[in-house]
């Protein structure tokens, strides 16, 4: 009997390989670990090859896996096509991020949106949690990955982000002139957090620079301008927190949310993937 490939089976191999990860890879699919890695081993079998390495670390595909990606990723555009006809429905993806909240997590996470279905278009804005969060209310977005805020409940928790004091390395602060800050301008729920931190230890500070977005406000810290208060997860290597050195408060930490009304399948399989993408990186 000649043996035939699963497309179930193929799309976890390929989630694995995007996500590196049997653990995220089951997240992305809704069902659990162990059923993911027992049809990586069904689909080794029957190929009579070994895809993926695995260790306590991280799944890395090996030569074979590799070569068989390609294929793989053609299999499924062509099972795709074949259910969806030859005039696919154009399908749209609307979802709104925090700057504060993007981080070196969108690359990734465009990458395996558009390794999971090349025909959805995504519509991808970035902006304060806050505005994000009405923009959804409103309907105007399917989902936003923002921080969590206020009394604001309901939600998945993607991760959580420790916040510090960012600078260059270079960076000297002279005695007894304020704190020089870079931030985003208000309403941004981090600039009110380390304002707020600021003012109850009864520090001195002084906005030194107002960006437009976060990638200004890191530059502005990375050219020694002002520090700027930053996830650690978003910090980029440039930048080291001098908060323990020069006693600044703590800022302690945010929740990063995600909030869908999406119901159709495929839009639900992307949201799945982001998801995952986010709990990858921050683990």
């Amino acid at each position: 009997m000649t043996a035939m490939l699963d497309i179930a089976t193929i799309k976890a191999f390929l989630l694995v390989a995007d996500l590196q990860s049997f653990t995220r890879a089951a997240e992305a699919l809704g069902t659990t670990q162990a059923a993911v890695s027992l049809k990586l081993q069904r689909l080794e079998t029957l190929l009579g090859k070994r895809l993926v390495e695995r260790s306590p670390r991280a799944v890395r595909l090996t030569a074979e896996g590799a070569s068989f990606l390609d294929r793989a990723r053609a299999l499924m555009a062509a099972h795709d096509h074949a259910l969806s006809g030859e005039a696919p429905a154009a399908q749209s993806l609307s979802l709104g991020i925090s700057d504060h909240a993007a981080g070196p997590e969108l690359v990734p996470l465009l990458e395996r949106l558009h390794a999971m279905s090349s025909n959805m278009t995504l519509a991808v804005t970035i902006g304060f949690s806050r505005e994000m969060q009405d923009a959804y209310d409103a309907g105007e977005l399917d989902a936003v990955i923002v921080r969590q805020e206020g009394s604001r409940r309901g939600g998945e928790k993607l991760t959580e982000d420790e916040f510090g004091w960012f600078a260059a390395r270079r960076f000297t602060l002279p005695k007894g002139e304020p704190l020089p800050l870079a931030t985003l301008a208000p309403p941004c729920g981090v600039r009110a957090i380390a304002v707020r931190a600021l003012d109850k230890a009864g520090t001195a500070w002084r906005e030194r620079f107002v960006g437009g977005g976060v990638t200004a406000v890191v530059a502005a810290a990375l050219a020694g301008l002002a520090i700027a208060p930053l996830a650690r997860r978003i910090a980029p290597p440039g930048l080291i927190d001098i908060g323990p050195t020069h006693k600044l408060p703590k800022l302690g930490s945010s929740k990063v949310m995600l909030h869908s009304k999406v119901s159709d399948p495929a839009k639900l399989a992307a949201l799945r993937a982001v998801a995952a993408t986010f709990r990858s990186a921050a683990a």
